[in-house]
């Protein structure tokens, strides 16, 4: 498939578990896809790897909770299209702090706020402007089924994440006229390094995830990207303020 040819992309936490497995998903179809990411090295390997397979990717590091270096990561991508602007922003940058109200200290909280939530208002403040002028574009962000239904003992994840998808539906509500479709992704347990940390610290086993699920097995940061890769491209075209939960059917535990 190409259905991203000629497009622009940004995928931020494009160094992770669903955001290296989103870019390269994007740049398979045609995009030119920037990595963004806090940990350079992360971002420099999967864009190094897009190349490697013949597609069109490059390594963007800066602070995803400063709104000035947001501005400027997203003027210097728009510098280097043909329309000026971004086709496809993916927000999947995340953080997890565990824990209960009375375990989760204040610089847990602000933190999940500052990349789960404020992250998102900067790279959308930025890269609107340009998608509006140039006749629209797509915004999906990553949200969580805990979102939807919080899970015990992770109120600021689960806080958050109900946050992105609030931001989304008021987003796309304000910014359909405008031809900017904005959606969100709502996982559940996915096998990444950020769950294969939280259950090594739980002392649990993948196994045991997979026996939770009804499908038989947690899933995979490529299916997630295939669902992000439909909601952000022209099949999708009448998506829009859509928060599609991915679990196996699994409900929260």
């Amino acid at each position: 498939m190409s259905r991203f040819a000629g497009k622009v992309a940004l995928v931020t936490g494009g160094g992770g578990g669903i955001g290296s497995a989103t870019s390269r998903r994007l740049a398979a179809e045609g995009a030119r896809v920037f990595v963004a990411d806090a940990a350079g090295e992360h971002a420099a390997r999967v864009a190094a790897e897009i190349r490697d397979a013949g597609g069109a990717a490059q390594e963007l590091v800066f602070d995803l909770t400063s709104a000035e270096a947001s501005r400027e990561a997203v003027a210097a991508v728009e510098a280097q299209t043909e329309r000026g602007a971004i086709d496809v922003l993916v927000n999947n940058a995340g953080a997890m702090r565990r824990g209960a109200l009375l375990d989760t200290s204040e610089d847990d909280w602000e933190l999940s706020f500052a990349v789960n939530v404020d992250a998102l208002f900067h790279m959308c403040r930025a890269v609107l402007p340009g998608m509006i002028a140039a006749g629209g574009g797509s915004i999906v962000n990553t949200a969580s089924q805990w979102g939807l239904t919080p899970a015990p003992g992770h109120i600021a994840y689960n806080v958050t994440k109900a946050a992105v998808v609030s931001f989304t539906k008021s987003l796309a509500r304000d910014y359909a006229p405008d031809r900017v479709r904005v959606n969100a992704v709502c996982p559940g347990e996915i096998h990444t390094p950020m769950l294969e940390r939280g259950i090594a610290e739980k002392g649990k086993t993948i196994a045991d995830l997979d026996a939770l699920v009804p499908f038989g097995r947690i899933g995979r940061p490529e299916e997630v990207a295939a669902l992000i890769a439909f909601l952000a491209s022209d099949d999708a075209e009448f998506v829009c303020g859509s928060c599609v939960e991915i679990t196996g059917a699994q409900a929260v535990a």
